[in-house]
């Protein structure tokens, strides 16, 4: 079982934005930018294009929505989108609240945020899904 899969289960804490019947959003606990979200399918399958189509495609519409209220509470451009799937495995995409495409740039440094700060953002992110 992933990790993924084991925080979908509860059996791992997260910082929970969003989730539906198939669908699991939460923050990045090493994120790019405040705000860096990932979201999931909550059926494990390690390469997202093993997805089927209605469910890739209910991801995308799922990623919208978080991506939508991320823009409300996180001041940014753009929310940008990557999947790269190698570190987990288990389909994800980020969701990165960006200035610039710099930004998205994993080799970035990370952020390091407190469990406040962590627990205030997924907080106002979830006041506007």
């Amino acid at each position: 079982m992933s990790i993924f899969s084991r925080i979908v289960a509860g059996e791992i804490p997260c910082y929970k934005i969003a989730e539906d019947e198939h669908y699991f959003a939460f923050l990045d606990i090493s994120p790019l930018q405040k705000g860096h979200t990932l979201v999931i399918p909550k059926r494990e399958v390690d390469y997202i294009f093993d997805l089927d189509d209605e469910e890739l495609a209910g991801l995308q519409v799922f990623a919208k929505k978080v991506a939508i209220a991320i823009r409300k509470v996180i001041p940014c451009v753009k929310v940008g989108q990557c999947v790269l799937g190698l570190e987990v495995p288990h389909a994800h995409i980020h969701l990165v609240p960006m200035q610039s495409e710099a930004d998205m740039r994993f080799t970035n440094p990370h952020l390091n945020l407190t469990p406040e700060e962590f627990q205030q953002i997924a907080a106002d992110i979830r006041a506007q899904f």
